[in-house]
């Protein structure tokens, strides 16, 4: 019983959102008071790939069957082998694009 109203609860609280978001976003399209700058376009960018990079990793990974640690540690912090990658080809991405094209 209590399972149905959690699910009636959180599907309505996403339509909320749903619809909260979407008259933000036609207000900001009409009145055009936000500014997207290059910086917030490079990090939205630079996330973008290194997300896609890693989701390809990840199938790689699986697909080859390979073991890989699920943490590496560096200067204390534990993180994810794979993000740390992707987010390492990303960063390294448009230097290759430069000489590429050279």
């Amino acid at each position: 019983m209590y399972s149905w109203i959690i699910l009636l609860v959180s599907f309505l609280l996403l339509t909320f959102s749903f619809l909260q978001r979407l008259r933000h976003y036609r207000q900001i399209n009409s009145t055009n008071e936000i500014k997207i700058s290059p910086l917030s376009l490079a990090i939205q960018e630079l996330i973008a790939i290194s997300g896609g990079i890693y989701l390809s990793l990840v199938m790689l990974v699986s697909f080859l069957k390979l073991n890989i640690p699920d943490k590496i540690v560096i200067f204390e912090i534990s993180i994810d082998p794979l993000a740390c990658l992707s987010i390492l080809l990303t960063i390294i991405q448009p230097f290759f694009i430069k000489i590429f094209y050279k």
